[in-house]
């Protein structure tokens, strides 16, 4: 195999100490005592310099070697436990998010895009701990916090979230896995079937803690009526012994791309002895349970995670195309047929194709740590109006984070691909492996058009509609006062008739929804990435703002100069070959084409 980790700090520094105020989180009560903006470059460089020597050399192995069904349990590669000892030692791996001089989620975040990047199979081991536990932290009660947290946050028990089943995929409510009532109020047999449970099995901790959702006898239909629940793989006694739980791994998927991540079909309750502690409150009187609210906890933050990862993959791929576009000569200059053959980053179309990566890159990277800069201002400001308005923007960049930028990802690296010509196609080089992994990226979490009927369906009508108007206000305002900006002037002219068309995208949607309602989710997917198009316009001129600003500062015989240079040039071509398609996106909208619609079944 050819995986090839290459990797640049120098953008997530950029954002952390020169674009995003992130000196102001580092304010708060949480992180002042212990983190100051003098900290970033240290952390930032000691992970890049862990997923490039400790994690990255264990990639391949997850194609070369795999995972294996054996007797029963899943083996991964040895070389991951190396990576996985080494990361929780070294504080790395999963944590407790609420212990004194906890990182914060702005520098985890980029320490999460390296990880990503280095290994994409070997991350959601990790991250799927992280995520359960903190599940966990949220509704647990106290005696169980004890039992499985301590365990969790060491590395010694993993964990996992189970929705999916055969017959319940996107649509959650239909699972058929069932909770019966035991002497216990608090404990319940579970009995039935999810498939697709990434990590559900692997051999490299002692327990695996699967958070189930099943509905409890009685309870409503449909995702109301679901429960969610403790299950460990192991049962774990009060005095810390385990005994058998009845749960079984009966296979693992044989899939396109992360091969070394185990994606488990597990049978809970086969000999009718499966336990599962209750989460949070049974379903009240009506049959409505907390299940599904309480796994989107989990769920929102693994969509975040989701699309940082799309981004990793395709950055990966970008910095191979770069560094092969300007070793492999080939071809003569279109101006100059007759002259001596060239790098073919001399060729203007690679050069628009590696410019389109960058650029889109940058866009989607500033999308999501926004998007975390929000989640700290939720989370840990000090005025209440503050953390309103973060969790307000929060609702509606969530599904933009997840689904733009991994829908992102697939054209990106088939750009890069397509910079390496044949060899894009080899698996001797890194392009078909990236490939291969980033597309689950689009279907994990809910499947991107989920996401993009969770924006129109339900942020559109957050607080009376009041949710997104906010956000569409501060866009636009923003865009409207900032016309005059010298160098910039026909970027920001583009950027209002993409604003004054997605005021127009906006206006016709909802009168779909009162006139022709079969037809929003026809075009709910293009008005996502409208959506997320006009946004990261909006943030990646705000960098190429920071840019000019530095260069003026530092001048052209600056070793930085040529970052600047190219924020700003990526920042004009995002504006000027992305942007406008929302200007085509409302002339699609405005048509009411439903011929998808029509068309007869038999005429696919």
């Amino acid at each position: 195999m050819a995986s090839n980790f290459l990797y640049s700090s120098r953008d997530n520094k950029f954002i952390l100490k020169e674009w995003l105020d992130t000196a102001k989180v580092l304010s708060f009560p949480r992180y002042s005592e212990c983190y100051d903006l003098n900290d970033i470059d240290p952390i930032v460089d000691q992970a890049l310099k862990v997923a490039k020597e400790i994690v990255a050399p264990t990639d391949d192995d997850g194609e070369t070697v795999g995972v294996k069904l054996v007797d029963g349990q899943v083996i991964v590669p040895p070389s991951y436990h190396t990576v996985f000892k080494f990361l929780q030692e070294k504080g790395w791996g999963m944590h407790d998010p609420n212990e004194e001089g906890n990182m914060p989620s702005l520098i985890r975040t980029v320490v999460g895009e390296y990880f990503h990047g280095s290994n994409a199979s070997f991350s959601p081991y990790i991250k799927l701990g992280s995520g359960s536990a903190n599940l966990i932290v949220h509704f647990a009660r106290k005696e169980d916090k004890e039992k499985f947290l301590p365990n969790m946050y060491s590395g010694k028990w993993a964990g996992t979230m189970c929705l999916t089943e055969t017959s319940a995929g996107t649509d959650v409510g239909d699972s058929l896995t069932k909770a019966f009532p035991t002497n216990d109020p608090h404990i319940y047999n579970i009995k039935g079937t999810k498939c697709f449970i990434t990590g559900g099995d692997h051999n490299l901790t002692e327990n695996i803690i699967h958070l189930v959702l099943a509905r409890i006898e009685g309870a409503a239909q449909g995702t109301k009526g679901l429960s969610l629940f403790i299950v460990p793989k192991l049962w774990v006694n009060d005095d810390g012994s385990f005994e058998p739980n009845d749960v079984t791994t009966v296979a693992i998927e044989h899939k396109m791309g992360l091969k070394g991540s185990a994606t488990a079909m597990l049978g809970f309750g086969e000999e009718g002895n499966c336990r599962g502690i209750l989460l949070g409150n049974g379903p009240d009187e009506r049959g409505f349970a907390e299940g599904m609210a309480q796994m989107f906890v989990l769920m929102n933050e693994a969509r975040h995670e989701t699309g940082l990862a799309a981004i990793a993959a395709a950055q990966v791929a970008y910095n191979n195309a770069v560094e092969y576009a300007k070793i492999r000569v080939q071809g003569r200059p279109y101006t100059n047929p007759e002259g001596p053959r060239v790098r073919i980053i001399e060729h203007e179309d690679i050069r628009r194709m590696l410019l389109n990566q960058k650029a889109t890159l940058e866009a989607m990277r500033a999308l999501i740590y926004t998007n975390v800069y929000y989640q700290e201002l939720a989370n840990f400001s000090l005025d209440e109006q503050e953390r309103k308005m973060a969790k307000r923007r929060m609702e509606v960049l969530n599904p933009l984070a997840k689904a733009y930028c991994s829908d992102m990802a697939w054209p990106l690296i088939s750009d890069a691909i397509q910079v390496y010509g044949g060899y894009g196609f080899m698996e001797d080089y890194p392009m078909a492996k990236l490939a291969r992994d980033s597309k689950i990226y689009t279907l994990w979490e809910g499947t991107n058009y989920i996401q993009s009927k969770d924006l129109v369906g339900r942020k559109w009508s957050m607080d009376k509609g009041k949710v997104f108007k906010e956000w569409l206000a501060e866009v636009s305002a923003y865009i409207q006062d900032n016309q005059g900006t010298p160098g910039l002037e026909e970027e920001f002219a583009e950027l209002s008739e993409a604003n004054t068309s997605y005021d127009e995208i906006y206006a016709i949607m909802n009168e779909y929804f009162v006139k022709n309602l079969k037809i929003v989710p026809f075009y709910s997917t293009r008005v996502l990435h409208a959506t997320a198009m006009l946004y990261c316009g909006k943030l990646i001129i705000e960098q190429a703002i920071v840019a000019q600003r530095k260069i003026s500062e530092l001048g052209e015989d600056h070793h930085d100069y040529v970052f600047y240079q190219g924020k700003i040039l990526s920042a004009k071509y995002y504006i000027k070959n992305v942007v406008p398609m929302i200007n085509s996106i409302r002339d699609i909208i405005k048509k009411a084409d439903t011929s998808a619609v029509e068309m007869p079944e038999e005429a696919f």
